[in-house]
């Protein structure tokens, strides 16, 4: 069954966003009444661009209302024209909501607090905590403790796994508000912890990221899709300023 929701094609699998454009000079009309601002308009990558570069790599494609990392041009099994895809705002406290569909043994990630700066951070990772995006069935980081989908990865595992299988879409939600941060999966809240407490400290110095001291320090920072080397695709995404 997964390989047959693999292998459909992307247009019969997505579905469109509305047409918002995000900028700092953004009009009245371009948010909902309700605060929600519209990440992607499902039509052009204009609020996104790669890490370290001054737009969108290649490889980061737009299909009906669909934005996917297109994993097929490797060399030397990296993707040409891919890198992490980066929004051209940063955000302090928000409340983000989208939908993620990975491919069969694939990986990927959200991350946020991304300080782009790279004359000393060479990676997104260097500086932003990761909700993981993965197939638990598939992949090999599945077998480790706070590296499934869902997860704060590497700090703290799901409280639930809601995921769904590889090839069908996730509800995806991220909330930091002045250092109180939650993960909802699918409508479950599967991660809940404090940032920048001395408890936030003690976890990071007993993670992989002890050794990147600028990783979970900073409060303000801009949100980014992750290229691991997997075909992804994210929809519907949508920011409210907190």
């Amino acid at each position: 069954m997964r390989k047959t929701l693999f292998i459909l094609s992307i247009a019969a699998l997505a579905v469109s966003c509305g047409s918002v454009k995000n900028t700092d000079s953004m009009s009245t009309s371009s948010k909902s009444k309700d605060g929600w601002i519209s990440l992607f308009n499902g039509k052009s990558l204009d609020n996104w661009h790669t890490y370290g570069k001054d737009k969108a790599g290649a490889a980061w494609k737009v299909n009906e209302g669909t934005l996917f990392l297109d994993a097929n041009n490797k060399v030397d099994g990296k993707i040409q024209g891919g890198g992490d895809l980066v929004t051209n705002e940063e955000f302090d406290n928000f409340h983000l909501k989208l939908e993620w569909k990975i491919s069969p043994k694939g990986n990927s990630g959200i991350i946020f607090y991304v300080h782009e700066d790279t004359t000393q951070f060479r990676n997104t990772y260097n500086t932003g905590p990761e909700m993981q995006v993965l197939d638990n069935d598939g992949h090999a980081d599945a077998k480790i403790n706070k590296h499934r989908a869902g997860d704060l990865y590497d700090l703290i595992a799901c409280s639930e796994e809601t995921v769904k299988p590889a090839g069908e879409w996730n509800l995806a939600e991220i909330i930091s508000d002045n250092g109180k941060l939650e993960f909802k999966l699918n409508g479950t809240n599967v991660v809940s912890t404090n940032l920048w407490d001395d408890n936030w400290r003690t976890m990071l110095a007993a993670s992989k990221f002890a050794t990147m001291p600028g990783f979970g320090t900073y409060k303000s920072g801009k949100i980014a899709l992750q290229d691991h080397g997997d075909l992804v695709w994210y929809r519907n995404i949508m920011i409210k300023k907190l």
